[in-house]
């Protein structure tokens, strides 16, 4: 049904591409989930190297497990536990080049070695994370980690209301 144009010439071309997939994909549809749903898709396709592709979402002060692509996962996570707990404590970006490394990382997928979970913030609330896992460490750099920070800005608004 739907057919996007993602070219991978380099990184930013990619994210931009992505960035107007995900504008595309999203602009009209009211539902939360579908979108989570359609855009862990649609990074899971386009995005190299990924091993786990997915949204946890804000409910009552824990994250909960949301559409993903990839492997069984945890399915719940309190702040401050793991990257993605870390990430949801601070709302600051977590880019993680050795998940064995991390204090109190969390391992859902065994093959998992690097990490990158950008919080999901609208208007002041943290709506969820978006949590990124690859087998090769080192596999995130900052390129992706503001590219994904620039999806997750045009995907916030269109998880509202709260994901509750």
């Amino acid at each position: 049904m739907y057919t996007f144009t993602v070219t991978a010439a380099s990184k930013a071309e990619l994210y931009r591409d992505l960035a107007a997939a995900l504008d595309s994909l999203t602009a009209d549809e009211p539902d939360a989930i579908a979108n989570m749903a359609n855009v862990s898709a649609l990074i899971g396709q386009h995005l190299p190297d990924l091993n786990w592709c997915g949204f946890y979402r804000n409910l009552g002060d824990e994250l909960v497990l949301g559409p993903f692509q990839g492997k069984a996962a945890c399915i719940r996570i309190p702040f401050g536990k793991g990257v993605c707990g870390a990430a949801a404590a601070t709302r600051e970006t977590q880019l993680v080049e050795d998940v064995h490394a991390f204090p109190g990382h969390i391992a859902c997928d065994a093959a998992s070695r690097s990490e990158l979970v950008v919080p999901i913030v609208h208007q002041g609330e943290l709506l969820g994370v978006l949590d990124l896992d690859s087998p090769t460490p080192a596999r995130f750099d900052a390129g992706d980690a503001a590219g994904c920070e620039a999806l997750m800005r045009i995907l916030a608004p269109r998880l509202t209301p709260p994901l509750r």
